[in-house]
């Protein structure tokens, strides 16, 4: 608050430093009322506050600290939120009033009883700035600090080096009696390939509960995205051999193609053996009120590895699997974990052969269950952050499963305050310039 000073008859005060020590909520509520935006409203509070006094009356100088209490705070706060053009929350207007029913104030010092009829005068200018300065405070804290903070939320942003995610906002928020619903994209893309265009023909999520803070709902085109970027990006696909490759697995190889290594090439019966397995289409997510499910085709080729020598294909395959996905969230990361549920495979050339690749089924499977699913778990455990602003975090988390989507029920942890929020953002962007 800026300073005061005035003069009443031969009375000159001056009035510095003001600080408000305390603030008591007698009744705060926060309203989502639709059409309008989130309503504030704080009614019958006090403020506690302190000033120091310069006050000259005749030869008389006087100086000290004033108490002082306004009651009958009331505030009234409606919040407009839209999506800017990056897509993200942006509060774009606030409407404001405020007011100081009364105030009184105590002096302390060698004249403070001498001065007490001007608590009168003095409680009535500072009424007056305080219901001046409330509502202008209250729209930096919203148009300048809230909006900063908000500018902390992750809107298109990379998930590691083959693929990012986009957060942004596809409509403005929408205000319902109990709810503030926001439509995110919730699409991953591949980073060499951004502009890949990927349909949408999942169900829409619904989100029916109110219990919690806030819910998360994701359709099965968030996962499916997801699977297919990282399709494109080529990474899908993987090589078995030397220490990687079971040696139960490689002699059961050997012998059941020891006849065709035979007529290819006598020489080659030695050779090492490498299975190539590459993911032929973008896998597919299935979510029902039992769980969730991906299901996989690859192509598996087996090879043997002259030294020195090009690769020589033995066989050609298609390899039918369906996992098991768990969905967790912890803090603001969404996690999954994957276990093999079913394994087929059957051969591309012939229905002879593809009788003859029975006996490796079970250890095909077992070696997808050793080696590659503890592979895919390693990369999904990290997860993929949710759009939450900094400083904040999920905690309570429960998933629930529906069919077509996922809905994650949290309630909000502040692990820092928003100033501090507010203070880390710009550093950040002080660092990045």
């Amino acid at each position: 608050m800026p300073e005061m000073k005035g003069q009443e008859g031969r009375f000159t005060y001056t009035i510095t430093e003001v600080k408000i020590t305390e603030l008591n909520l007698t009744h705060a509520d926060l309203q989502f009322i639709p059409e309008v935006g989130l309503l504030f409203d704080i009614q019958n509070s006090s403020i506690s506050l302190s000033f120091n006094r310069r006050i000259l009356y005749w030869f008389f100088y006087d100086t000290g600290n004033i108490n002082a209490s306004a009651e009958g705070v009331n505030i009234n706060t409606s919040l407009n939120l839209i999506k800017d053009p990056q897509g993200r929350l942006k509060i774009s207007n606030i409407v404001c009033d405020a007011r100081i029913d009364k105030m009184k104030a105590k002096f302390s010092g060698t004249l403070g009883k001498i001065y007490e009829f001007l608590a009168k005068f003095l409680t009535t200018g500072m009424r007056f700035l305080l219901n001046q300065q409330i509502c202008p405070a209250l729209n930096r804290a919203a148009l300048v600090h809230m909006n900063s903070m908000l500018e902390t939320i992750p809107v298109r942003t990379e998930v590691d080096e083959y693929v990012g995610i986009d957060y942004s906002l596809i409509d403005d928020p929408v205000l319902t009696s109990k709810s503030l619903d926001m439509h995110f994209r919730g699409m991953f893309f591949d980073l060499s390939q951004q502009n890949i265009s990927q349909t949408n023909r999942a169900v829409d999520p619904v989100i029916r509960q109110h219990d919690r803070m806030v819910y998360l709902a994701l359709s099965e085109f968030f996962f499916d995205s997801g699977l297919f970027s990282y399709y494109t990006a080529g990474i899908f696909q993987m090589d078995i051999v030397n220490e990687r490759m079971p040696k139960d697995l490689e002699m059961l190889l050997r012998t059941t193609y020891f006849g065709l290594i035979m007529m290819l090439n006598p020489a080659l019966v030695d050779a090492p053996l490498s299975l190539h397995l590459a993911v032929n289409a973008p896998p597919k997510t299935f979510i029902k009120t039992s769980g969730a499910t991906v299901v996989m085709t690859a192509i598996v080729k087996v090879l043997v590895l002259p030294p020195g020598g090009t690769a020589v294909q033995l066989s050609s395959m298609t390899m039918e699997t369906k996992f098991n996905a768990k969905v967790s969230m912890k803090g603001k990361r969404l996690s999954v974990h994957a276990d093999l549920r079913r394994f087929k495979i059957f051969s591309n050339q012939s229905a002879l052969e593809s009788l003859a690749l029975i006996p490796l089924q079970a250890p095909l499977k077992t070696m997808l269950q050793m080696s590659v699913v503890p592979l895919i778990n390693n990369w999904t455990k990290r997860g993929v952050r949710i759009p939450l602003a900094g400083g904040m975090d999920f905690i309570e988390e429960v998933v629930e499963y529906h069919n077509g989507f996922i809905v994650i029920g949290a309630n909000l942890h502040f692990n820092k305050t928003i100033q501090e929020i507010i203070e880390e953002n710009m550093e950040s962007n002080n660092n990045s310039i």
